[in-house]
């Protein structure tokens, strides 16, 4: 079912780049220099994507999705009307996304390919419901040129950011197995972020040059530059603030008083239960914090855990260094949920949010199986863990654990788009 899903978006978005281009050099094209104004537009818009590893993989070009969504819905250039249609719209965006990505290909930092063909489907969609409308007058005769076509464009905007976010969702679920549900409510999330000034800019982009002409296209493009160059900046913050907490957390390895990787086992293995029990993204980040830092009490202790497992210590023990470090954790400056969330980590289930459940029960998983505590490893851990969820860990949070762990354990954190 996931290869089947990947594969139908990627061959519909294939089928389409394929007949797209075919049928533009066959015809030629259609007023050339708007294309190649808006051409250029998208090709700047990739060239300015940043390198930055797997984060920028997955975060849109915003001037280029904006310059391809008003050459999709562009119907007039300074009052002439334009003949460009859906094949050859799709065609010049391919075009320029390829030319704009091509060195970032060379340097090994290209989109992925789920993208492209997000992008590819998404024009498609915008230029099908917009396109015909126009070119044969109805949309004029039942709207005109109004305020009646700005509630238009709006609405069919709106309709295309859905059909990205059910797209990326359904992407995603394939590669990653999470569920269907959570995932698209965090795509539709991250679009009233970047993705509504990315849509806003080309419905006005579009508008502007049907009235002023293709000097619109650097005017209105000029704002969304600034708005990608504060999106780049704000990324980098929450870069540099979650290095600056994993650094932190590295601290009870380098003391010796936990286990090498403990801590980034914990999160990587936490977030994945999170993701498993559809969690939004701003309580993954919540989690992630909160378990990368989970052990930082012990570092005010006189006399080490054995290994750090806190796992097996008695529970006035282990809610006395959760307190340490809930402690601890407030004066880093981190959000106060993360404060909360390590400092109820030993608590009985009951009494806890759902993070400090999952991180207590993935503490106790990698305590258990670390060391050679368990002969039996991973199955003796889980077996362990389901006899006490009387008490000490939520039945639904190992059961969780136990089915991303049969899947092989592949956990990913995914960086919060800002906004």
């Amino acid at each position: 079912m996931r290869a089947w899903a990947v594969g139908a978006v990627r061959g519909a978005a294939a089928v389409l780049t394929a007949a797209a281009l075919g049928h533009t050099l066959w015809t030629g094209v259609f007023d050339p220099g708007v294309a190649l104004a808006f051409g250029t537009l998208i090709t700047v818009g990739e060239l300015a994507r940043r390198d930055g590893g797997d984060a920028a993989r997955q975060q849109p070009a915003p001037l280029g999705s904006a310059g391809a969504l008003a050459y999709a819905l562009l119907g007039q250039n300074a009052g002439q009307s334009t003949h460009h249609g859906v094949l050859q719209t799709v065609a010049v965006v391919v075009a320029a996304a390829l030319a704009g990505i091509v060195p970032h290909i060379a340097r090994g930092r290209g989109p992925a390919l789920d993208h492209l063909a997000r992008r590819v489907l998404t024009v498609t969609f915008a230029a099908v419901c917009f396109q015909p409308l126009y070119n044969s007058g109805r949309l004029e005769d039942r709207i005109g040129q109004g305020p009646y076509l700005v509630v238009f464009l709006l609405l069919l905007l709106g309709l295309t950011a859905l059909c990205d976010a059910v797209l990326a969702a359904v992407l995603s679920a394939a590669r990653t197995g999470w569920p269907f549900g959570p995932l698209l409510r965090d795509e539709l999330r991250s679009q009233l972020g970047i993705g509504s000034a990315i849509c806003a800019t080309g419905v006005v982009m579009a508008l502007g040059v049907a009235v002023a002409g293709l000097w619109a296209v650097p005017v209105f493009s000029v704002p969304l530059l600034l708005t990608q160059m504060s999106f780049h900046r704000i990324t980098a913050i929450r870069t540099t603030y979650r290095q600056t907490i994993t650094s932190l957390a590295r601290a009870t390895e380098i003391a010796g008083y936990t286990r090498p990787g403990h801590s980034r086992r914990v999160a990587a293995l936490s977030c994945a239960v999170g993701r498993e029990l559809g969690l939004s993204e701003r309580e993954l980040t919540v989690l992630e914090y909160a378990a990368l830092m989970h052990d930082i009490g012990q570092l005010s202790l006189v006399d080490p855990v054995p290994a750090g497992a806190t796992a097996e210590l008695p529970a006035a023990e282990a809610r006395r260094i959760a307190g340490l470090g809930g402690e601890v954790a407030r004066q880093t400056g981190v959000p106060a949920e993360v404060a909360v969330v390590v400092e109820l980590q030993a608590d009985p289930y009951r009494e806890q949010p759902v993070a400090a459940r999952i991180v207590r029960a993935v503490n106790a998983y990698d305590d258990l199986v670390g060391g050679a505590r368990h002969p039996g490893g991973s199955l003796a851990a889980l077996e362990r863990l389901r006899l006490g969820t009387g008490h000490d860990y939520q039945p639904e949070v190992v059961e969780c654990l136990a089915r991303v762990l049969a899947r092989g354990g592949r956990a990913r954190v995914v960086p919060v788009p800002p906004g």
